[in-house]
């Protein structure tokens, strides 16, 4: 597998991006199987790290999920590159190369990653949402009978159980909303997080589909900017042309000196 058919696979799971540049270095890197330049758009690619295309394919959309990360966000990517926002692009960006055949996941094509996978769901994470849901109606008798008898519950919580108060509020409205404890306890935590009962059923329903964690924080972060000033927009999608058609310029020039060179040598 070439550079060029990379770079073709990545367009085909995301066509509507600024132009970038898939380069093969020819080495092996101990420090990383990867890299992008958001300066010059390039995504470097350590081929010789990997023992099948799978694996560096993997590592192109990693790194093309870095492009796509750093030439869409509406607000500048900082120096912390893996956010909940590029983790959530890194995720569609692979349910998309599984669904056009691109890309295999090892987790449901590996028979015994499979098996393991299936055994922690049912033995630990099931178990672990029954026990934390169970923990949270526990939590909730506490607080009645903190009530009853005139306690306070934080104080109950905090030297009675050595217990964060946020913690046991989550806890409790496993129990409240009552959330599925088959989908485990990190997930629970996510959905017990959203602020309505519309937003948990339609978070619950994305993540019986498939959806992950970071996926859903990111789409229903408060913080995520939901109505851009067109006028801004058009003003950055015009900063990112001119600055597509830069980086071309340069790559143009320094193909055309190679020829150059090549003329003089022969």
């Amino acid at each position: 597998m070439n550079q060029d058919q990379v770079k073709e696979i990545l367009l085909s799971i995301d066509d509507d991006v600024e132009e970038f540049f898939v380069i093969f270095s020819g080495k092996k890197s101990k420090k990383a199987n990867g890299i992008y330049h958001p300066e010059t758009r390039e995504i470097i690619i350590h081929n010789r790290n990997f023992s099948s295309d799978g694996e560096l394919i993997y590592t192109a959309i990693h790194e093309f999920a870095h492009h796509v990360h750093f030439t869409r966000s509406p607000v500048p990517v900082g120096a912390r590159a893996h956010t909940v926002e590029f983790r959530s692009i890194l995720h569609r960006l692979l349910s998309a190369a599984e669904e056009r055949g691109v890309y295999a996941s090892p987790f449901e094509s590996d028979p015994d990653l499979s098996a393991l996978t299936e055994r922690i769901r049912s033995e630990f994470l099931v178990q672990n949402g029954r026990l934390m849901k169970r923990f949270g109606e526990v939590l909730l008798e506490a607080q009645a009978l903190c009530a009853k008898k005139g306690a306070r519950f934080e104080d109950y919580l905090e030297r009675a159980l050595s217990l964060d108060k946020s913690t046991a509020t989550t806890l409790m409205k496993f129990q409240t909303y009552d959330i599925s404890p088959e989908l485990g306890y990190d997930t629970m935590t996510t959905i017990a997080q959203m602020p309505t009962q519309q937003k948990r059923i339609e978070a619950h329903r994305r993540f019986e589909a498939g959806d992950t964690v970071d996926m859903i924080k990111n789409d229903f972060s408060p913080s995520r900017p939901r109505d851009v000033d067109p006028t801004r927009q058009l003003e950055k999608e015009r900063n990112r042309i001119q600055r597509t058609i830069h980086s071309l310029q340069e790559k143009l020039k320094e193909i055309d000196s190679r020829l150059s060179n090549l003329d003089s040598s022969g």
